[in-house]
């Protein structure tokens, strides 16, 4: 030991323990340096930059989606309302765990159908961005509710949000007239301002929910708030209210509608009723309906199934959508094309035998009128009157198409004329170079027989010919059909306003008829009211002992070909098969106040069926008096 002592160098160590001190503290001093350094320009020089990267990590814009706008029938009857419903809801940063495991043990809680849970899952991946809850289940009752809060302790995540949907108070009685909402889908989403739909699960799928629903939907608020490491809101920063959307005020009368609706139940069947003066539509049925209620948070795979696959096809709507030979009802305007033409003078009489053959047909086809025995002498007025085809046949031959086809397009056949209808069809008024591109074929003579009678290629909707009876009604001035009379506002004294909407660039309203001579409206319009209220009138019934003037015309049309020689005899033929039964009309006379159509499915003659059916649904409408002569509500304008 004492020799290891010896050689112990005590300066030296304490040299070198110096060094490396010193060394040590310098590289602190250095490592402290760029640290401050750091720090400085953290926060002094680029101070402004971090605090707006932090802010926005820190402060988020929340959107706040707006209330539908209402909707009101012309008398201000509410008829497509917000209702507050209670939906469950999962927010999947808030589990932190296994969310298959909280979501079935809210399925033990309440009932989860499989359907809830497919939705649920595709809602999921489709999140617009993080910590946006996802509805696993609506329309929760209160004791659904009740059932979830007190459990919420052990479901992380787990919500009962309240929300606004859509209810349509008068169920199927309006759904074809007004459509319906329901969930938005992507593709939808695709073609809105995502922004202003940033907070939005539903959209207008149908009808006048679909056509107005920019004015309908509002604009998305925004709220500024704070929130912590895990996206929480803490407090509100700032808040933006969103602009409500507009309420709506639609031209149909609900009673009016209500009747029509009783009067064609158990029908598939039609019914279009027109203001001649406005263009508003007072009535747009079509039976069977469904109820909309189904689809606006969701219909059920076994109710969407019963009504895809049902054959009365209640999701179709039949009067703007189905396609029917207009049958007779088309006459009046093959008059007008035949002698405001010039092919034939007004005083064009024929010999009806029953039949009538082309002059030059080698094969002297036979084109049988509906009376087999024949009219005899026939001029213009008891042609309308008894729709007699024979005339119009000889009419329409020396007319020819061209005529006829220029004259039914003014009349708005084979397109679509009305304003606020997004499901109407065009449906098919046929020309000789429709045919040609068709069918690679000529139009023949016989064509022009059976487009003069509405049978044939010609096809029609139930709207239009509502239309060609207002126009006629109107004596050629166009108004063009719509549902909507005005954005409906409330002032400071609780009056109702109505305001126009700006329909520029929508679809634009054809141009008035034109006849070459003015009086032939006259002569035609002679012939509608000589249908109901002459004494060899088809429709003559209806017009006994009625307080005001009715001009109309009724239509058969057949739904299966009869060969030469033979006779439809409906009892030898299914319900299916049976003649499809219209009538078009408008009343009063002499100051028109509607205009109607009315298409039966197989209903047979349209004297018989369709016409008794218009009477009554004009004498509500007229007269303020229900089927069974009982008071009603609808106000008579």
């Amino acid at each position: 030991m004492s020799g290891y002592a010896r050689f112990k160098d005590h300066p030296e160590e304490r040299r070198t323990f110096q060094l490396r001190a010193f060394i040590a503290f310098l590289l602190v001093v250095i490592a402290m340096g760029a640290l401050l350094s750091r720090m400085y320009f953290l926060q002094v020089l680029e101070n402004e930059r971090y605090s707006s990267l932090s802010d926005k990590n820190r402060i988020q814009l929340k959107p706040v989606k707006p209330t539908r706008g209402l909707i009101f029938d012309r008398s201000g009857v509410l008829i497509a309302d917000n209702k507050p419903s209670y939906n469950v809801t999962i927010l999947k940063e808030e589990i932190g765990g296994d969310l298959e495991k909280i979501v079935a043990q809210v399925g033990e809680i309440i009932e989860i159908s499989k359907r809830d849970l497919e939705r649920f899952n595709k809602r999921l991946k489709r999140r617009r961005r993080p910590y946006e809850s996802v509805l696993l289940r609506s329309r929760l009752s209160v004791e659904e509710i009740a059932k979830l809060s007190v459990n919420y302790h052990r479901l992380p995540g787990v919500r009962v949000e309240a929300d606004l949907i859509r209810v349509y108070p008068y169920g199927e009685t309006l759904v074809h007239a007004m459509g319906y909402v329901g969930r938005i889908n992507e593709r939808e989403l695709r073609s809105v301002d995502e922004r202003n739909y940033s907070a939005t699960n539903y959209i207008g799928k149908l009808g006048i929910e679909k056509y107005y629903e920019n004015e309908l939907h509002g604009t998305v608020g925004m709220r500024k708030v704070e929130t912590n490491a895990r996206g929480r809101v803490m407090r509100i920063l700032e808040n933006i209210e969103p602009v409500p959307g507009r309420d709506l005020q639609l031209s149909i009368d609900l009673p009016l509608q209500q009747i029509t609706e009783k009067l064609l139940a158990g029908e598939k069947a039609s019914v279009v009723a027109i203001d001649p003066k406005t263009g508003g539509i007072l009535a747009l049925v079509s039976t069977p309906g469904y109820d909309p209620n189904l689809f606006v948070t969701g219909i059920s795979t076994k109710d969407y199934n019963l009504l895809r696959e049902s054959p009365d096809l209640p999701l179709f709507n039949r009067a703007i959508r189905g396609g029917y030979p207009p049958g007779s009802t088309i006459k009046p305007i093959t008059a007008l094309a035949a002698i405001d033409s010039g092919s034939v003078p007004v005083t064009h009489t024929i010999f009806d035998p029953g039949y009538y053959i082309i002059a030059d047909d080698r094969y002297k086809r036979k084109y049988r009128d509906w009376k087999r025995g024949g009219h005899g002498k026939v001029g213009i007025n008891l042609a309308l009157a008894q729709s007699c085809d024979v005339w119009f046949y000889d009419a329409a031959h020396k007319t020819g198409v061209d005529n006829i086809s220029y004259y039914m397009d003014m009349f708005g056949l084979g397109k679509v004329t009305s304003l606020d209808l997004p499901e109407a069809i065009p449906a098919l008024l046929p020309t000789k170079a429709w045919k040609k591109r068709r069918y690679k074929q000529t139009w023949y003579p016989g064509d022009s027989l059976n487009l003069s009678i509405g049978q044939g290629y010609l096809v029609t909707t139930p709207l239009q010919l509502a239309t060609s009876a207002m126009l006629l009604a109107n004596r050629g001035v166009w108004k063009q059909p719509k549902l909507l009379m005005g954005f409906r506002d409330v002032n400071s004294a609780g009056e109702v306003i109505l305001t126009q909407p700006d329909m520029l660039g929508r679809n634009p309203v054809p141009k008035d008829v034109q006849l070459k001579n003015p009086e032939h409206w006259d002569v035609v319009i002679d012939g509608m009211i000589a249908v109901v209220n002459g004494k060899r009138g088809t429709a003559r019934k209806i017009g006994k002992n009625s307080p005001y003037l009715i001009a109309g015309k009724t239509g058969t049309a057949q739904v299966v070909g009869i060969k030469q020689g033979e006779r439809y005899d409906k009892s030898k033929l299914k319900k299916k098969y049976h003649d499809h039964a219209l009538f078009i009309a408008f009343a009063p006379v002499d100051d028109p106040k509607i205009a109607i159509a009315v298409v039966v499915e197989n209903g047979g003659g349209g004297s018989s069926t369709a016409a008794p059916l218009a009477k009554k649904i004009m004498d509500a409408y007229l007269l303020g008096v229900d089927p069974e002569q009982q008071e009603w509500g609808g106000e008579v304008l």
